[in-house]
């Protein structure tokens, strides 16, 4: 999964590829009558007191998340400078009022109970996720331990130094944490390890029905490590503690303990006898969850994308799309051998990822040379050189619903654009310890590749007929030297089942103001010349992005004089 944040003065494109990629841009055919409003860019303060200041301006954002409502949910961040550090948090704004940005968790919010060393939290390591019928969001946060108790010998250990962290009742609150092992908080624990804590929860959480949380939890047991998919209800409830049974600690969401849904130690891949060897940060929607899950996550040949219930431990998975069924739209032969891990649901449709055949194109990918410093430095440390990858020349976006089991394709490469693989270095540099800024999913850094689209139902009028509209980041472009050259990126539209054609919605080298008047650059501040418009470098939609017609997206603008970033908001009607 890519979680960079978009930054203004990170540009993909040189100025020769912006005037190739411009030109393209204007080439394609526009979304007729969208209309694009800004939830925030640079030139808005992040939200601060008198006790703690100064404010500082917004400058890099993370892709946000939408409910059914029009609320944004997002993480970002500020500079530092003015003789503080930059700000890190997760934010929302309601788009369907005038009400103004909201802190959820920044670097000075404490972590709530359990917390009895009045910790605070570090940095939010992925984007935020919301309840497609609710305003209840969720988020992973890192941070110091929270927790110091005694052990039976009689020794002192502090613990719990990551979490999931959402808000059902209002006040936020602790839904997973790593704090299993404490007796007082067993309902923490990994349910088919009793006693063991969760190492990470990769990922994002996802959450519904308001008070749920669904997510991926990493153990180990015995030195082997271990993963699965979970999922906790939450009550408006205090937890009580053992050991003082007048003690209470609140807000919290009461005792109910986290519910396996499926894992690699136990569960079997459906119409299969192997267990699953990985499974993926799932989705949720109208109390059901859909994940991908493979025997093998580099080269999977059984697996694929399930449904399951949140009833009970370990519900029964239907099978959605399976690695080895056939691709729609193309001849008998051609079947899925590849399928991806960033599946968006909204309770009926289920947007993903596939690809198929033999035939691959080989590129080379080159470490960052922006963002967490220790991360670069690893990054380069393993690959010297450069890190070649081989993507398949076949592959798309396409759509599952639920409803009528019928699987539809959205776009494909070659025939409508080259590529729909993203890649990034993330997770965690060696000898970076957890909770730090550069520990983003508690995982190891390696390359990454991700597919990034977000689906809709019926637009304003819900999930009563098999109408659905998906949006998607895709690439143009063509490799030389095992690179792209001058490539245009965009983020697109397409209503179906065969309902209309692909729309094009941003496209890097296109004219910023189209989503931002304000993203424009003043070299003299001479009125008799006007600022001159940013060109679109970047963009960014994830699965929780596109709901009852409202699309969040992440961008930036910029030349290498100038740069601005932000969060916008269109409506379908």
């Amino acid at each position: 999964m890519n979680n960079r944040y978009l930054h203004p003065n990170i540009l993909t494109l040189g100025l020769t590829g912006i005037a190739a990629a411009f030109q393209l841009a204007m080439a394609a055919s526009p979304a007729p009558n969208y209309e694009w409003s800004t939830v925030v860019n640079n030139g808005d303060d992040t939200p601060c007191t008198t006790t703690t200041p100064p404010c500082r301006k917004f400058n890099s954002y993370n892709q946000p998340s939408v409910n059914a409502n029009g609320l944004v949910v997002f993480r970002a961040r500020s500079k530092g400078g003015q003789g503080g550090e930059p700000e890190h948090g997760v934010y929302m704004r309601d788009m369907a009022s005038s009400d103004p940005l909201v802190k959820i968790l920044d670097r000075n919010t404490q972590v709530p109970q359990p917390n009895n060393l009045n910790t605070e939290f570090v940095e939010p390591p992925s984007f935020p996720r919301i309840d497609i019928g609710s305003n209840t969001i969720a988020t992973r946060g890192n941070h110091q331990p929270v927790w110091e108790y005694t052990l039976p010998d009689g020794t002192d250990t502090r613990v719990g130094t990551t979490g999931i962290y959402t808000n059902p009742f209002g006040d936020l609150i602790t839904g997973a944490s790593k704090l299993g092992p404490v007796l007082d908080f067993s309902f923490f624990e990994v349910p088919e390890a009793p006693g063991t804590p969760f190492d990470v929860f990769p990922g994002a959480p996802a959450v519904t029905d308001a008070n749920t949380i669904v997510f991926k939890g990493n153990y180990t047991v015995n030195g082997v490590a271990k993963t699965g998919v979970y999922y906790r209800t939450l009550r408006d409830e205090p937890i009580l503690l053992e050991e003082l049974v007048t003690a209470e600690q609140t807000p919290a969401g009461g005792d109910l303990p986290v519910v396996l849904i499926a894992n690699n130690t136990s569960t079997l891949i459906p119409g299969t006898e192997t267990v699953f060897g990985s499974t993926a940060p799932p989705s949720a929607a109208n109390g059901m969850a859909v994940f991908a899950g493979f025997d093998n996550e580099e080269n999977p040949t059984l697996g694929g994308i399930y449904l399951a219930p949140l009833t009970g431990p370990q519900p029964p998975l239907k099978t959605l799309v399976s690695i080895g069924s056939e691709v729609p739209g193309e001849s008998r032969n051609n079947t899925f051998n590849r399928l991806g891990e960033g599946v968006s649901f909204d309770g009926r449709f289920v947007a993903f990822w596939g690809a198929w055949g033999t035939e691959t194109k080989s590129l080379v990918l080159q470490c960052p040379t922006e963002g967490n410093r220790d991360r670069i430095a690893f990054c380069n440390e393993q690959h010297p050189s450069g890190f070649e990858v081989q993507v398949p020349v076949h592959q798309g976006i396409f759509v599952h619903d639920t409803k009528t089991k019928a699987t539809f394709p959205v776009a494909k490469s070659p025939n409508d654009f080259d590529d729909f693989m993203f890649w990034n270095f993330s997770g965690r540099a060696q000898g970076v310890g957890e909770g730090e800024e550069g520990d983003e999913d508690g995982e190891l850094a390696r390359w990454r590749s991700s597919a990034f689209t977000a689906v809709s139902g019926a637009v304003k009028r819900g999930l009563v007929d098999a109408t659905f509209h998906v949006a998607f980041k895709a690439r143009k472009g063509n490799v030389v030297q095992q690179a792209y050259v001058n490539p245009v990126d965009g983020i697109y539209l397409r209503q179906g089942p065969g309902q209309s054609g692909i729309v094009s919605l941003v496209q890097t080298g296109m004219n910023g103001t189209s989503l931002d008047p304000e993203a424009v650059f003043d070299d003299d501040e001479d009125p008799a010349t006007p600022p001159v418009p940013l060109p679109v470098t970047e963009m960014g939609i994830e699965r929780d992005g596109f709901r009852n017609g409202h699309l969040v997206i992440n961008a930036s603008m910029g030349t290498e004089e100038s740069g601005w970033a932000g969060i916008y908001l269109g409506d379908l009607d």
